[in-house]
Parts: structure tokens; sequence; C-alpha cells
């Protein structure tokens, strides 16, 4: 039977993912035409925001740091020495001011929004079970598509969640193969390590090589940023709205995108490449050269400010080139 034919809950998501629209070229060849030499990646990111913006003079007025915050079970498995409750405090310090993508993003001028998905009730252990069921996987990705519903002109996708690095790795080792330590972050410790590789190997050894549909690696070791993300991302494709991905899990739940269909995610730049190797990786396997080079770790939507004042430059640039 066609999927598309099967009235299940990914159906709809489906055929968004068969019809993006496609970027503006024209809008695109009018800034290369009228700028002038030696802009270098000003030049690049310029005609990125006019192709996907679809404006000959693009610009960025209504930037938004989007921040998806899940738990997971699968700390359960000591993948990391953060505690659960970390990711609750970390919103609590965003929402309050007092964390750096705060001070950077008041500073920059840009909106930024943490969406806190049901922290209370963490998905389950995915070396165990499945993340989530397909209803409410796909009612996590309409959620997170209603995170522009107050409109943006740059949309930045982030995370925080303990533990949810080695979900991301998981779903990398799920869609591209190669080995779980391939995929994975450095760590403090070789028993941390340890730990991640055999949680994310049990966890796709459960899937019993069941790995052709993304979306079903999505929803079976996954969780709910990763799905939040990957809706933000395709309304985002709907809405004209270039978007940045910042961090590993954020280009894990692009790469669901990617694998379902190439173009939907050729609106997306990654924001920086840290010191994670996993997440370099996961950068290369996509094609995505990030805007920056920084060194950071646990960005939780820095890399996006930072990524944002860029793309900002760019925009002028190309309007006071003559656009």
């Amino acid at each position: 039977m066609d999927r598309a034919a099967t009235g299940l809950p990914f159906d709809d998501i489906r055929r968004l993912i068969d019809g993006p629209p496609l970027p503006n070229t024209e809008a695109a060849d009018a800034v290369r035409a009228g700028i002038e030499p030696g802009l270098g990646i000003l030049q690049d990111v310029g005609e990125w925001l006019a192709a996907w913006q679809g404006r000959t003079d693009p610009a960025i007025v209504q930037p938004l740091v989007a921040v998806f915050a899940a738990n997971h079970n699968i700390l359960q498995q000591n993948v990391t020495d953060l505690p659960m409750s970390s990711t609750q405090a970390r919103v609590e310090l965003i929402a309050a001011g007092g964390a750096a993508v705060s001070r950077a993003a008041l500073q920059s001028n840009a909106g930024l929004k943490v969406f806190d998905l049901a922290l209370d009730l963490p998905t389950p252990d995915i070396t165990k079970e499945d993340a989530l069921d397909e209803a409410a996987c796909a009612a996590t990705m309409a959620f997170g598509m209603e995170a522009i519903a107050g409109g943006a002109d740059l949309l930045c996708v982030t995370d925080i969640g303990a533990g949810n690095r080695t979900v991301a790795a998981t779903i990398a080792l799920a869609l591209f193969g190669g080995r779980a330590e391939d995929w994975l972050g450095e760590e403090p410790s070789d028993t941390l390590r340890e730990n991640q590789k055999r949680a994310a190997e049990t966890a796709v050894a459960r899937l019993e090589g069941e790995t052709s549909d993304p979306l079903e690696v999505l929803r079976r070791v996954g969780g709910r940023e990763f799905a939040a993300i990957a809706g933000a991302i395709l309304a985002a494709r709907y809405q004209n709205i270039p978007v940045l991905l910042d961090g590993p899990v954020s280009i894990a739940a692009a790469a669901v995108l990617r694998e379902l269909s190439p173009a939907t995610i050729a609106h997306c730049r990654a924001t920086h490449a840290d010191a994670d190797p996993g997440h370099k990786r996961l950068l290369l396997e996509l094609g995505l050269t990030p805007l920056l080079d920084l060194g950071l770790t646990q960005s939780n939507g820095l890399g996006s400010v930072l990524a944002i004042d860029l793309c900002r430059s760019a925009s002028i640039a190309v309007q006071k080139a003559g656009v």
C-alpha cells in the first residue's frame, strides 16, 4: 500500500517532505550580480539568505533562537555525569537571563524561546524500548512546527538535555552505520565513553536492522527535542525562513529529514564546529560547512547568536553593495 494512503500519523509529515518549496535562485543571482568583489563568506551567506528568504535585499530583523529541552531515561545507562535535574536547571538559568546565550541574545537583539518538552516525563531508555510511538512523535514534530508561529526571518535551533548527545550518536549510527564511537563526543573518562558506546550499540541492535525509514529511527531511538527540531526545520522551509543548526542534536534531527529527502534541509546551515569529533563527522556526512569555528561545547544556543551576527553582517554587506 502507498504510505501516503495509510492514514497513519506520519503521513502528513511525509507529504510535506515530498514537495518543499524551492529556493529563489533569481534573488540569489541578483545578489551575486550586484555585490562588490572580495566579500568572501559574507557573499556566500548573503546569497544563501536571499535564496531562502526570497528577497534581493535579505535582512535579519527578527531572528529567533529556539531551544528545545527534553529528558531521557537513557541516563540509567550512566552515559553522563550530569543528573536529569540539570536540564531543568539550565532552562531556568536561560529564562532568568543568567546564561551566556541569554545575555548574548539580548545584546544582539535576537529572540530567545525555550520549549519545555515534558521534562517531568522523560522518554524511555532507548536501549530497552522505543522513545515514542508514532502518534506522539508526529505530534511533537507538529509542536516544533509552531516554534515560528510568532514570526522570524532566521531560525536557529538548538537543545538542552542531559544524555541527549548519546541519543544523537545513536540516531547517526542507525542512519549511517560505522562504529558507535565514530559518532560520539570526547568524554572526561573512558568509563563514560564506553557506557555511551554500549548504549548506542544496544539501542541500534534493538532495531534489528529496520533502519530504512528515518522517521521510524527518529521515533524509536530519538526523543522529543529531536522530533521538535525536525518539525521546526520543516516548517521553516515552507515559510521561507533560513535555518541555523546549532550543535550535534540539531544536526542529528536534520539528518533524519535529509535521509528522507536530501533537498529537505537545503535551507539549513551549521552555526559552528565544536571540539566534538562526532559532531564534526555528522557535519561532514551532511555536507555542512560550519559558519564559525569557536571550540564551543554545550553551546545551548550561544553558537546560534554568534552566527546570527555573522548573517546580519552578510545581509548588510550585500545591501551596502547596491543590491
